[in-house]
């Protein structure tokens, strides 16, 4: 009865907790229901296999990163440097436990090094991505290659910022990245 009273968002999140902090290897059923304080009989009420887990979570953190996210960025309106800013600021105030968070993206990105399922989900995802930037970019600069630059350069910064540990003179890594966004705003 307890897998009842636990929701399959709660097993998903747990999923996605996990994925972050140790792979897919570190998915496990038994492992999630001590996490959620339930049994693990609890899991097989809303899935038939672990397998399903998975498919679950990344359909889950795809719409989070994808439709999500756009949805909460255009639902305020104005300009195109308006949503960017508000996309910016999505992104950089996700928590590392979240949904959002760079750790679960770059274990996504990880995960899809060693299974194509998982690479093409995240090509698409990542497309998505990218045309969404197109288009807002694409609102206050005439140029395509300039957009296509700017795009890049958000994506690349999005990602890469996570694997750089270089100091920058005084200044922290977010007044970097906050000087970063605004100079692609310009």
């Amino acid at each position: 009865m307890a897998g009842l009273r636990t929701p399959p968002r709660k097993w998903i999140e747990e999923g996605l907790r996990a994925l972050a902090q140790g792979g897919p290897e570190a998915v496990r059923i038994e492992v999630l229901a001590q996490a959620l304080g339930v049994s693990k009989g609890g899991f097989y009420g809303h899935f038939p296999n672990r397998e399903a887990l998975l498919t679950e979570m990344l359909d889950l953190w795809e719409r989070e990163v994808t439709d999500a996210i756009i949805d909460q960025v255009d639902s305020d309106g104005g300009d195109g440097r308006s949503r960017l800013r508000r996309l910016f600021t999505l992104v950089a105030e996700a928590g590392t436990d979240s949904v959002l968070s760079a750790t679960t993206d770059l274990a996504v990105r990880d995960w899809a090094r060693r299974d194509d399922a998982v690479a093409r989900r995240l090509r698409r995802v990542d497309n998505q991505r990218m045309d969404y930037l197109r288009s807002v970019y694409a609102s206050f600069c005439p140029d395509p290659e300039d957009v296509e630059v700017r795009c890049m350069v958000t994506f690349s910064l999005h990602i890469g910022t996570h694997y750089i540990t270089a100091e920058h003179d005084g200044r922290s890594r977010a007044e970097v990245a906050a000087l970063c966004w605004e100079w692609l705003l310009r």
